[in-house]
């Protein structure tokens, strides 16, 4: 079991204190952004397009600390830029394990390797390094030759000094299911922890436009990557999160489940949109418009969005919300390894696309694939 059993068990209470109080919206991370600085430069992010003066601002500890004492989180997602960056996120992590959170450091490892001796293992303090697949796919996707060499590096030292150590893998319009598979191998002999997987999301100010799933392409390529799965895989997220990206669940967003904030406050609605910001957590929580946001709603930004921040928190409230989704997490976890016939058959198949095949990521320009169905 790729997470322990003290953070399940937190995590857990947690969800059961907040529903049992009769609380229907209630956050399960924080999506703390201490700076939009980076040291690359991906095609696929739209984090980063800030002009000069903004992406020299950092967040100080303190506004951490308080960001995370006003929302109450019993988790911290720290993305980025690149939070292996900022002058003080020692201090920061620092001040976040002992107010016992669990914390998911995020980065491309490119300064790992180099940082790491500031750090000390902690139950609560995990390094989720960015990796996008195999070595030459990965350096495609990040833009930059050699990343995934400077990468795998930071993570064996990690590995190597006792850190809890995933990795965190995006997938775009392009993959390839046999080759992310492959990586999964690959992965689980660094050492790691676990593994995270999400689709991409189509941000408005991302540099290439036309490299992003919608919902039933994305269906079809979980499918075909998840299912007959090794025994030695691991991942670390809900086993009914990974379902819903293989299309045997269906969940509706909860956006309040991660929220992020950053140098401009708290931002509205959640991690990958920018409607507006709120002062404090609470005006973010009263007076954002929920029902604007998710797939139901017919807003077209949310339209072919299946991400983890929105839909993992989901997920979750599914496992501690009833013995039935419990359950199912249990024999998810434990016991299925989604024998299916149909996927190995998709494994099979030919690369049918307009371009040929780039086994994790290949960028086109086809304005048919902009937008297509998005509730079968």
């Amino acid at each position: 079991m790729a997470v322990p059993i003290s953070q399940m068990w937190t995590v857990a209470s947690y969800v059961l204190r907040k529903r049992w109080s009769g609380q229907k919206r209630y956050p399960l991370v924080l999506m703390l952004e201490p700076l939009f600085r980076c040291n690359l430069a991906c095609a696929g992010c739209g984090k980063i397009q800030y002009p000069g003066h903004i992406l020299k601002k950092n967040l100080s500890p303190e506004e951490c600390f308080h960001a995370i004492d006003e929302c109450g989180a019993p988790m911290v997602s720290i993305p980025g830029g690149e939070p292996l960056m900022h002058p003080q996120i020692v201090e920061i992590v620092e001040g976040l394990v002992a107010r016992k959170k669990y914390i998911y450091l995020c980065t491309n490892a490119l300064l790992l390797k180099e940082k790491i001796g500031e750090f000390k293992p902690s139950k609560y303090l995990t390094f989720s390094v960015h990796l996008d697949g195999q070595r030459e796919h990965h350096d495609f996707s990040v833009c930059r030759e050699g990343g995934y060499d400077l990468a795998v590096e930071g993570i064996r030292e990690a590995v190597k000094r006792g850190f809890r150590v995933t990795t965190n893998t995006t997938l775009f319009d392009g993959a390839d299911a046999n080759s992310v598979r492959a990586f999964f191998d690959e992965v689980m002999a660094m050492g790691v922890e676990g593994m995270v997987l999400s689709p991409g999301y189509s941000y408005e100010k991302a540099p290439d436009q036309n490299r992003f799933l919608g919902r039933a392409r994305t269906r079809r390529l979980f499918r075909a990557i998840l299912s007959n799965r090794k025994p030695n895989w691991k991942f670390n997220m809900s086993p009914l999160f990974l379902e819903f990206l293989m299309g045997k669940r269906q969940y509706r967003c909860t956006p309040w489940g991660a929220p992020a904030y950053n140098i401009f406050g708290w931002q509205k609605p959640c991690y990958l949109l920018q409607d507006g910001y709120a002062a404090t957590f609470a005006e973010l929580m009263e007076t954002t418009r929920w029902e604007e946001y998710g797939t139901e709603s017919g807003n077209p930004k949310c339209a072919n969005c299946m991400v983890s921040c929105g839909y993992e928190p989901s997920a979750v409230n599914d496992t501690f919300g009833s013995l039935r989704g419990f359950a199912s997490t249990i024999r998810s976890t434990l016991f299925d390894r989604h024998e299916d016939h149909g996927a190995r058959d998709l494994l099979n198949e030919p690369y049918s696309g307009d371009v040929p095949p780039s086994p994790l990521v290949q960028i086109v320009n086809d304005s048919r694939k902009e937008f297509e169905e998005t509730q079968v």
